[in-house]
């Protein structure tokens, strides 16, 4: 993973495991990397790694089971709440992004619907 100097790097690996959960790719209940597993997938230290996983715990996201590891949440309500979280900001960026540069509602609509249609 790349990272950007703009963000804290914890926040970073945050975003990627939130955006795997949501893609299923960690899957509802999945057993998630151990800290040294996940310290080492990503190039954080340890402890750093330990902190993602209080973060994720405490939004309710995973939790750890004593000996056994640190698990996604079961709770479908959980990730789709996430998703619509993470969409709605990505929304308000692009559209302050988008008015910043003098684009109405109209036009950035129109932008949106040329872009799809380059890509088909």
């Amino acid at each position: 993973m790349k990272y950007n100097n703009e963000m804290p790097i914890y926040l970073q690996v945050i975003r990627d495991l939130k955006k795997k959960m949501i893609t299923g790719q960690l899957p509802l209940g999945a057993k998630m990397p151990s800290n040294r597993e996940l310290a080492v997938v990503y190039k954080v230290n340890p402890n750093t790694a330990a902190r993602i996983y209080k973060e994720l715990e405490l939004e309710g996201l995973c939790y750890t089971k004593r000996g056994l590891g640190t698990f996604v949440t079961g709770e479908e309500v959980q990730v789709e709440t996430l998703k619509e979280e993470m969409a709605r900001e990505l929304l308000i960026h692009f559209m302050n992004e988008m008015r910043d540069i003098g684009f109405q509602k109209k036009e950035i609509l129109t932008k949106i619907e040329d872009y799809e249609e380059g890509l088909e």
